[in-house]
C-alpha cells in the first residue's frame, strides 16, 4: 500500500531522514511517536507530493510519488494537519463547498446530521467562521471533514490533542475501526488502547 525504502532527505544542511524504510499496509492502522523534529510530519508532506526526497523511493499503491501521479493519489488521502488548515470562512458555507465539489450530488444528507452529533457539534458552531473556533472545535470540523470524504487512507497529524478525555476516546475508538488505511502521528496515549494498532516509535 504504502512504502518508503531506503529514502533520505536533507534540509538546510539537517539530515531529516536517513534510510528510512517504514511499510503500511492496506487498511492496517499506524500510530508514530517520537520526538518533535525527527521528520514524522515531513513523512505525510512526502506522502502528500509537497516534499521531494533526496534519494530512495517511496510508492502509493505501487505509483511513484511524482507530478504525473500526485492529482490520482491525493484525491485517495484525507490530511488532518496539526494546525487544521482551514480557509476562514462560516464553518457552514465550507461545509457546502466540500459536499458540492467533493461529494456525489445524489448522496443522503442523512449521514451529516449523524456526524454533526457524533462530534458534538451544533447550529452555533456551524454559523460562525473558522477564526472564532477553539481548538478542540477546529479539530473536530476536521474530523467532520473527513467523515464526509470519507477517502481510504487518512494522514492524521495530532488529530485529539485539543479534546477532552471523552470526546478522544469516542474519535479514537471510531477511527480505528474504520476499514481504512490510517496513520496516526500522536503524543495521546488513547490510541494506544486499542490492539489493532501497530505503534511505530521514531
Amino acid at each position: 500500500m504504502i512504502k518508503f525504502e531506503s529514502v533520505y532527505l536533507k534540509r538546510n544542511g539537517k539530515e531529516i531522514l536517513s534510510g528510512l524504510n517504514f511499510f503500511v499496509k492496506k487498511n492496517e492502522k499506524v500510530l508514530i511517536q517520537g520526538k518533535s523534529g525527527i521528520g514524522k510530519t515531513t513523512l505525510f508532506k512526502i506522502l502528500l507530493g509537497f516534499e521531494p526526497i533526496d534519494k530512495g523511493r517511496v510508492t502509493f499503491n505501487g505509483l511513484d510519488i511524482v507530478k504525473e501521479h500526485i492529482k490520482d493519489i491525493r484525491q485517495q488521502i484525507f490530511y488532518l494537519s496539526q494546525d487544521i488548515d482551514l480557509k476562514n470562512e462560516r464553518v457552514k458555507n465550507l461545509l457546502d463547498e466540500i459536499w458540492e465539489h467533493n461529494l456525489s450530488k445524489n448522496r443522503n444528507k442523512t449521514h451529516f446530521e449523524s456526524w454533526i452529533n457524533f462530534l458534538d457539534l451544533n447550529d452555533i458552531i456551524l454559523n460562525q467562521s473558522i477564526k472564532e473556533l477553539s481548538g478542540g472545535e477546529r479539530q473536530r470540523i476536521g474530523l467532520l471533514i473527513g467523515f464526509l470524504l470519507d477517502r481510504p487512507v487518512w494522514l492524521l497529524d495530532e488529530p485529539t490533542s485539543a479534546l477532552d478525555d471523552t470526546m478522544k476516546n469516542k474519535i479514537a475508538d471510531h477511527i480505528l475501526g474504520l476499514n481504512k488505511t490510517i496513520i496516526i502521528i500522536s503524543h495521546d496515549a488513547v490510541w494506544k488502547k486499542n490492539n489493532s494498532i501497530k505503534i511505530e516509535r521514531w
